[in-house]
């Protein structure tokens, strides 16, 4: 007889405890629950690269433009372009003559890349400005003198300009983020980004 009584209030006890069990699941489940992730904006990206004078004017000028998203998965843009430059490294006297029974001179070159890069990442906004980690590169030969034999076998000269910080641009305004002095005279260069929204 005990031990049926015993049998008896295990029985009871057996749905008590799957009722508290499954409070205790409805307790944890807001906890789970990611929150809703703000609404994507999209918007098109100006850069402009500016080489300026002595008298700190623009006299040339370079743009390039891209599209970016808030959106997690949209967050990095890139964008390439350049040129790869032959450049003479030596010259060796060929062991073929010319007719005239002469020897001629073959050249060596080394190929390298100049031109522009940049990558834009991290796009978000804040209040009424947009937030991005920006790197620009720009790489170009320096002017040379005339180009002669002897002046093409010297070492050319390759300017470069890298930059990367995280910026900070107000809608629909050119805004200079990044700049530098020319050094070889007494001009400089403007890197100007303009953020447009995107209906």
């Amino acid at each position: 007889m005990r031990k049926i009584t015993i049998v008896f209030c295990f029985l009871l006890l057996i749905p008590a405890l799957g009722l508290r069990a499954r409070a205790q699941d409805t307790v944890k489940a807001p906890e789970t629950a990611k929150p809703a992730e703000p609404p994507a904006h999209y918007y098109h990206l100006e850069y402009v690269i500016q080489e300026l004078g002595a008298d700190g004017k623009p006299t040339n000028s370079r743009t390039y433009s891209t599209i970016v998203g808030t959106e997690r998965h949209e967050q990095f843009s890139a964008i390439r372009t350049g040129s790869r430059v032959p450049i003479i490294t030596g010259a060796l006297q060929s062991p073929v003559s010319n007719p005239n029974g002469n020897s001629k001179l073959e050249y060596q070159y080394q190929y390298v890349d100049v031109g522009v890069n940049i990558d834009t990442q991290n796009v978000r906004e804040i209040g009424h400005q947009l937030a991005i980690d920006l790197k620009a590169e720009i790489t170009a030969l320096a002017e040379s003198g005339p180009s002669t034999a002897s002046a093409m076998l010297n070492d050319p000269v390759i300017r470069q300009n890298t930059w990367q910080a995280s910026v900070l641009i107000p809608m629909g305004k050119p805004t200079v983020v990044f700049s530098s002095d020319a050094l070889d005279n007494k001009g400089g260069m403007h890197f100007v980004v303009t953020a447009t929204p995107l209906q």
